[in-house]
This record gives structure tokens, sequence and C-alpha cells, in this order.
């Protein structure tokens, strides 16, 4: 069950990036932050999902933009993920907290408190993109120009088109022997989840990893044919089952 609840969370996190938005100046002194580019999403925007495997309940997500935040001298978006995921006996509680560029999207600082089951840790990244680099709790690692990390991929999709018969290849996965990733535009439909029902398109993401998006995982992703770009519906196929995770309530509420 670790491994299902596991893969969960990386799927909500860890598998899209892509490199289709340039570099930005950082902001004069004084300026007051505010987002730097039209996004299909605002300050307050909460979405909450619930997660199944073979239609069992296995647990619930939520993602949060809560708020504009200064991070080295640039504005950032901070978005919060909460993972809470139970089956039988294990569970998983998990919180990470991402900074991005509003600009360039680039990551700038993740934080995660991971519970799961018997395994606690406390991860904390810093990315540097003009260096090409990322401190992990310390330890310097060399990533890619325009980096997106496990908390941001899933905004950057929300920014691009999505054409149906398209394939786009992204190279700004912070881990450099992960890229490229591969989306292909599968085809558009109407589908029902527990927020309602919508227009979606749906991609197929492909990933150099195990879990969710690996190249055996058939995994396809829902997402609202209109300007939002809402992440509907997560499906993959694994070794002991398959997982759905979909959205069960949208706030976008601007917040004032």
């Amino acid at each position: 069950m670790s491994t299902q609840l596991a893969v969960l969370k990386a799927g909500v996190l860890a598998a899209l990036a892509g490199g289709l938005i340039g570099s930005g100046q950082p902001p004069r002194a004084g300026e007051i932050l505010e987002p730097a580019k039209s996004v299909p999403w605002h300050v307050g925007e909460k979405l909450t999902y619930q997660a199944k495997v073979n239609f069992i309940s296995a647990g619930a997500a939520t993602m949060t933009v809560a708020g504009v935040d200064d991070v080295r001298g640039r504005p950032a978006y901070h978005s919060i993920l909460d993972i809470h995921g139970r089956l039988l006996l294990f569970k998983v509680n998990d919180h990470t907290e991402s900074w991005f560029d509003t600009l360039t999207m680039n990551s700038l600082r993740l934080v995660q408190s991971l519970d799961e089951g018997s395994y606690d840790g406390q991860r904390t990244y810093e990315f540097y993109p003009d260096k090409k680099i990322y401190i992990k709790n310390g330890e310097t690692l060399p990533s890619v120009a325009d980096p997106l990390d496990e908390g941001s991929f899933i905004y950057f999709m929300r920014t691009i088109p999505l054409e149906v018969g398209q394939t786009y290849t992204f190279n700004r996965y912070y881990h450099l022997d992960r890229n490229p990733v591969v989306i292909k535009v599968l085809r558009r439909e109407q589908i029902t989840v527990p927020a309602g029902t919508f227009d979606a398109v749906v991609l197929q993401p492909v990933i150099k990893s195990k879990g969710l998006f690996s190249e055996n995982g058939q995994a396809e992703v829902w997402y609202t044919a209109d300007t939002t770009r809402l992440l509907l519906r997560l499906k993959s196929k694994l070794p002991f089952g398959t997982l759905y995770l979909e959205l069960k309530r949208a706030d976008t509420t601007t917040r004032r």
C-alpha cells in the first residue's frame, strides 16, 4: 500500500515539465508583488480531489494558490499541496509548498513534510536557474536552465496550448536524467467527476521514471477544455490495480 499512496503523491506532483516559457527580469526595488503574466488561476484558488484504487476510496488531495511571495527578490506564486490517504493500516499525510516565478514559472523553492507510514522526512530545495543547480537539504546538485519542480509542473501545464493530435516534448523537469517529458494530446470528450460534467482534453504523459507516468503505465490526464485548464481526472494502471484521482470541488473565488 505504501506504493499506491506514494504513486498518488507522485502523480499530483512529479511528472509533467516543459520548455515553452522564457526568462524574465527581476522586479525593481519597491515594486508591489503582483502576478507578472496572465494565467488561468489566481490567489485563493483551491482544488479538492478524491483518490480511489480499484474504485475503493484511498484518500484526498487539495491544491491551493496561497499567495504571491518574495523569493530572493523575485515575485513567486506560493502553492500548497496536501495529500491525505489511507488504505488498510497504511496512512499518508504529506504537505508540500512550492514557490515559482510569476513570469518564467521557474521553480525557486520547494519545501516538503512527508509522513508516509514508517517514513517521516523533511526536504528543502532552493533552485538557482541562472546557475543550473539546486540545493537539496544542503547538497548542491545539477539542474536545468528553467526548472520546474514537483509542485509547479501542474500549473505550468495549464498555461500551454493543448491541441488534439499534437505531441509536446518538454525539457524543464529539474531532474536532468528524467528529461525529456513527452505529452501526447489524444482527444476531446465530455466526462463527469464529483465536481460536475465538463468538456475535457485528454493527455497521455510519459516520463523516464517508474510510477504513474512510466512508459508502461498507460496513464491519461483530463483537463477542462476551457481557458481555466482545471485538472479533472488522472488515471493510471498499476501492478495492483487502477488509480483514479478526480476533482471533487473547485473554489475559484478570488481572494481579496
